[in-house]
């Protein structure tokens, strides 16, 4: 999903150590607010959440190197996991829609900065995606307008730990590391 720029409503998402509330008039804005799919249709926000729990995620953009890798993280939750918690997981970021197909951050910040210059300067038309002093965050939504989890990121390192929102959703968690696991007997 894209849409830029963020609805204001979801621009001011709470820290999670609020109550995780938003008001009913600012549910009914979101909801109303368009996001992009990946096929470039316009749908309302709102209908993301109407009939099952969703685990929405905004990133600032997907050529920022700390986004582009915590998404491809969360493209590694097995489709089973969701579908038996009933569970789906959306990411919105400030971008094009084109760019949708296209501690999670693996590179070095002089690296992954580098790589992200690289990527908005080969990138159709410098498409420098959305405010760049933007920030993401998590909300775990629905069904209906029942608000169970906010973070707002404050920085571009500040993500959630995915197995944390997974856990939080109901969806098992997964293991993100290479290395082979010991299981005790």
């Amino acid at each position: 999903m894209s849409g830029a720029p963020l609805c204001p409503v979801v621009q001011q998402v709470r820290p999670v150590s609020a109550a995780p509330r938003l008001e009913p008039a600012e549910m009914r804005e979101a909801a109303h607010c368009l996001v992009v799919d990946a096929d470039g249709r316009r749908i309302p926000f709102g209908t993301l959440y109407r009939r099952q729990k969703v685990v929405v995620v905004f990133v600032r953009n997907f050529l920022c190197y700390t986004c582009k890798e915590y998404v491809e993280d969360l493209a590694k939750v097995p489709r089973s996991y969701l579908q038996e918690a009933n569970v789906r997981l959306i990411v919105i970021g400030q971008s094009s829609y084109h760019h949708i197909k296209s501690p999670h951050v693996k590179s070095g910040m002089l690296l992954g900065s580098i790589r992200s210059m690289w990527r908005a300067m080969t990138s159709p038309a410098f498409d420098f995606q959305g405010d760049p002093a933007q920030q993401g965050g998590t909300l775990i939504l629905g069904p209906g307008n029942e608000v169970h989890f906010l973070h707002h990121d404050r920085n571009r390192l500040d993500h959630v730990p995915i197995n944390s929102v997974l856990q939080l959703a109901g969806v098992k968690t997964v293991n993100f590391t290479n290395k082979p696991q010991i299981i005790d007997i």
